[in-house]
């Protein structure tokens, strides 16, 4: 996971564009803070072709909701089946809900608008 150097994008002020400059070489996921307060983050994440490790789950305190602005993903919530999203596509997981990214489409790029808030 790579994370965007502070200052940098759609979090300074005046407008921003969410499909704007995302890295050429990305060999590990960007993430990048756009905004946060005491009871709220929101993270714009890129994914080209990256995926969870193997045995790896995501056991977070926080609540997330995200939706898929382009691309494609697969997601697995532990003892449920897959989920397939594509643009436009939104999930809410609850904290401590352990899940995993399966898959995101290795020949585009997988835009992510995520909104992290505590319970």
């Amino acid at each position: 996971m790579m994370k965007a150097p502070p200052g940098e994008g759609s979090g300074m002020p005046g407008p921003g564009n969410l499909f704007a400059h995302i890295p050429e070489n990305l060999d590990q996921e960007w993430i990048e803070e756009l905004l946060r307060d005491s009871s709220v983050r929101i993270e714009r994440i890129v994914s080209r072709g990256q995926s969870s490790p193997l045995d790896f789950w995501y056991d977070q305190a926080e609540h997330e909701w995200v939706v898929v602005l382009a691309g494609k993903a697969r997601l697995k919530i532990k003892r449920q089946p897959e989920i397939i999203l594509g643009p436009g596509d939104t999930l809410c997981l609850p904290a401590h809900t352990k899940h995993r990214v399966e898959w995101t489409d290795p020949q585009q790029d997988t835009i992510w608008l995520a909104v992290f808030w505590k319970p």
